[in-house]
């Protein structure tokens, strides 16, 4: 129940502040929100097989959106951040579409 308040409430101040990025920092949230996504669905399947675990969760959830945004910072270093930014994305949304599938396998037996 709070992880939906606080979501609630992360999205009203959004709407309302309209918060900006710094420019250095906008190559880096498209892969955190990816990431961030893939641990979110990784919770929920969890949840659905009844082996949730809050632990687990905060840690997916920190250093999956870490792990990438070190991924895409190497690559842009090395000057093909574009190419591991790809990567990244391919890579979890493999991820999130497994889960997906698997949630929907658990919710409706399809």
């Amino acid at each position: 129940m709070f992880a939906l308040i606080g979501l609630v409430a992360g999205v009203l101040l959004g709407l309302f502040l309209h918060p900006s990025v710094p420019l250095w920092l906008q190559p880096y949230l498209p892969i955190a929100i990816v990431a961030a996504l893939d641990a979110m669905f990784g919770g929920v399947r969890a949840r659905l097989e009844g082996v949730f675990d809050e632990k687990t969760f905060v840690v997916s959830f920190v250093g999956n959106t870490i792990i990438a945004a070190l991924i895409v910072f190497l690559g842009d270093q090395l000057g093909v951040g574009s190419q591991l930014s790809t990567g990244v994305v391919v890579v979890l949304g493999v991820r999130i579409f497994s889960n997906a599938a698997a949630i929907r396998r658990k919710l409706f037996g399809a």
